[in-house]
């Protein structure tokens, strides 16, 4: 996940108007309504949100009505996905002895580790 998507999905208001076109795709009018923000934020908005390549515009005649990238969004969940599913392991950086890691609090012992940790 690049610096761009991490900064367009880090404002309420892009994850709100995100969550609005995950719905329909809508104008910039449409969304100002729904979302309670002016067209001019709005714009400002999905500006960002396009440049991170979450949302695409199609024209329908004078208005462009944008939508999400449904494969940029299925990449995102993959990667937290990845993430989630990550052990958490001892600290290879310090030279943590093995005795030391296992008194690191981010240390879980493999017989205490739940399904979830892997």
């Amino acid at each position: 996940m690049d610096e761009r998507t991490i900064k367009a999905l880090g404002d309420p208001k892009r994850y709100l108007l995100l969550t609005i076109l995950s719905e329909h795709g809508y104008c910039v009018k449409a969304l100002a309504h729904r979302s309670a923000l002016s067209e001019s934020a709005v714009s400002q908005h999905l500006k960002i949100l396009r440049e991170a390549d979450l949302v695409y515009g199609v024209k329908f005649g004078y208005y462009t009505h944008y939508k999400v990238n449904q494969d940029t969004l299925g990449q995102i969940i993959s990667e937290l996905e990845t993430l989630r599913r990550n052990q958490r392991k001892p600290c290879p950086f310090y030279g943590c002895s093995e005795a030391a890691a296992v008194r690191c609090k981010s240390y879980v012992a493999p017989e205490d580790r739940t399904e979830k940790e892997g």
